[in-house]
């Protein structure tokens, strides 16, 4: 299994990076990093972007669904057959954003291991036999050594974070007149949490293992943020006209 992980995932993405080394003027790291995230990020924009899509329009459902779930409050596999066909007819696939996150669980963890182990000492061993490595690599990124820690970073990547929940995850909104239910008190509550409690998370995940995590985590971070306000500016213009 980490012979498949190595070859399907860390040596591609670890090539990558020394590419983007041997390639880019003064060989910095910081520089590197970030290509190699939109790089990454770029890749995954069709499944993004079915995700998305699919978000946007289970929100605009939401009353709907609510309307569902009281007229079927008593025959639960009924509610499940009507939910299902309402997806169908809005041509939403309710697991598109399941796929992306077991799409995205490896890559996110071979770069991982491509910053906190590659860096700062490149190893000729993994590379393909066109890749070269790069005489010099500079690690620092306006004046950051990136392989340290860096609180800066640490925050910046906390704070992205939660901007990408707040556009991506809004709050659960209240139907009126609709009688709260456990469900949608626990949607509430963990949407709360991840608002709040992931944000934290990263920053203590990129504090303790290295700015260079931290750095792709922040770039990965306004990505996202600069793709879902795209989508939303694009689903405002699509309920126009």
């Amino acid at each position: 299994m980490k012979s498949i992980f190595s070859t399907v995932f860390y040596q591609p993405l670890y090539n990558t990076l020394v590419f983007i080394l041997s390639v880019t003027p003064g060989a910095n790291v910081g520089v590197a990093i970030i290509l190699l995230t939109v790089i990454v990020r770029g890749a995954l924009l069709p499944l993004s972007h079915k995700s998305s899509k699919a978000q946007v329009k289970m929100r605009s459902l939401a009353p709907h669904l609510e309307k569902l779930k009281e007229t079927h409050k008593d025959n639960k596999q009924e509610q499940a057959r009507k939910t299902m066909e309402l997806y169908r007819e809005h041509g939403i696939n309710p697991l598109s954003g399941l796929v992306l996150v077991v799409v995205q669980l490896p890559i996110i963890f071979a770069l991982y291991y491509v910053f906190f182990k590659g860096l700062p000492n490149l190893n000729a061993e993994h590379l393909y036999s066109f890749v070269h490595l790069p005489e010099t690599v500079d690690m620092v990124f306006f004046g950051v050594i990136l392989s340290n820690k860096s609180i800066v970073l640490a925050a910046l990547a906390a704070i992205t974070q939660y901007f990408q929940i707040k556009l991506s995850i809004p709050p659960v909104a209240l139907i009126e007149g609709a009688k709260p239910s456990f469900k949608d008190d626990f949607a509430r509550s963990f949407n709360l949490q991840m608002r709040y409690m992931l944000p934290l998370i990263v920053f203590g995940i990129s504090y303790s293992i290295s700015a260079a995590v931290a750095l792709y985590w922040a770039t990965s971070n306004l990505f996202s943020i600069a793709y879902e306000l795209y989508v939303a500016r694009e689903a405002r213009k699509a309920a126009q006209g």
